[in-house]
């Protein structure tokens, strides 16, 4: 048993091979119809393995399944915006899937004060009035000084960083919102740096590529996954014993924590839960219709675009580490070399 194991993602694969005398029906088995599994799935099937894909909810797709509503492709579980710098792995997803040319711009609300983000010239001009890097520079410094020794707590560290006026309007709500605690009850190791742009450049990612499919992500899994078994409603670890039975591996894509049933409790995974609501109203974010995403985050109501948490923008590199995983394992090299991932 192998674990591949991304700091930044609260995926983790692990491949499981089966000891069996007797002929398997597949190859492989996939736990999970999400990037990390289709991507395996598809390039498995194309080096002539057989692939069963297995997934407990009623969609595939996983955590970048769209669903379209009203003529929108809606992002159910958190906003996804594709982006790299590396051309093959940009000319790889094109494959499955035509890409717009959707910037990611955000825009932060705070009691009806919009601010650019990231942080950037366009920021410190609302709210400071500057207009120039030094000025901003100046200001930063400034108010960074109130944090004198080492910071003990998030907030503290974020002023470290920013500054008190950035930290309250733009780092202290989202932060507590997204991990349901004080800012000062929060070590202050989670934020290692706040990027600060003394330019008039409000992208929020410096990629050569960028963009999200046209026609939603589940299309684009769809095209990944054409030709291969996929069973929906499958809890695998509800009949893990009878799926292990049909392959000679598995590749489980699912939390860590349920793969060894919680026996060292459960792990407390970063998320938010969304709450969907239509409003008939024409444009309500000044946002193309494609990509407009309306969510309840922990019972506060907030807008977002198709950009709203960094944490969940990472297909790019995942697509990226996946398939250098898949052609190992596929190539017949050393398993223990996929934690190279």
């Amino acid at each position: 048993m192998f674990l591949l194991v991304f700091p930044e993602n609260v995926l983790i694969i692990i491949i499981s091979i089966c000891n069996r005398e007797k002929t398997m029906k597949y190859n492989y088995i996939v736990v999970g119809s999400g990037l990390y599994g289709a991507i395996f799935a598809h390039e498995a099937k194309a080096k002539g393995k057989s692939v069963l894909v297995v997934d407990k909810r009623p969609n595939i797709a996983g955590n970048v399944y769209t669903e379209k509503q009203e003529g929108i492709n809606v992002h159910m579980y958190g906003a996804h915006i594709f982006h790299t710098n590396d051309k093959r792995v940009w000319n790889y997803i094109t494959q499955f899937a035509e890409f717009n040319r959707f910037t990611n711009s955000p825009v932060a609300n705070y009691k009806g004060e919009l601010y650019s983000m990231p942080f950037n010239m366009y920021t410190f001009n609302k709210m400071w009035g500057v207009v120039t890097p030094d000025e901003a520079a100046a200001k930063i410094e400034e108010q960074k000084k109130e944090i004198t020794g080492e910071p003990k707590n998030l907030e503290e560290q974020a002023i470290s960083l920013v500054g008190r006026d950035i930290y309250e309007k733009l780092v202290k709500g989202y932060t507590e919102k997204q991990w349901g605690r004080d800012c000062k009850e929060l070590p202050a190791f989670i934020i290692k740096r706040l990027p600060v742009r003394l330019t008039f450049d409000n992208n929020y990612f410096n990629a050569l590529y960028q963009g999200i499919p046209i026609g939603g992500y589940t299309k684009m899994v769809e095209n990944l996954l054409d030709g291969i078994e996929v069973r929906l409603n499958t809890d695998y670890l509800e009949h893990k014993a009878e799926l292990d039975a049909l392959a000679d591996k598995v590749v489980y894509t699912g939390p860590i924590d349920a793969y060894f049933g919680f026996k060292l409790g459960t792990l407390e995974y970063r998320s938010v839960r969304f709450e969907n609501e239509t409003l008939d109203i024409p444009n309500f974010q000044a946002m193309p219709l494609s990509t407009i995403l309306t969510v309840r985050l922990h019972g506060h109501v907030s807008s977002s675009t198709s950009g709203s948490s960094s944490a969940r923008m990472r297909m790019a590199m995942i697509c990226q580490r996946l398939l250098s995983a898949v052609s190992t394992l596929l190539s017949g090299r050393p398993a223990m070399s996929l934690t190279t991932l």
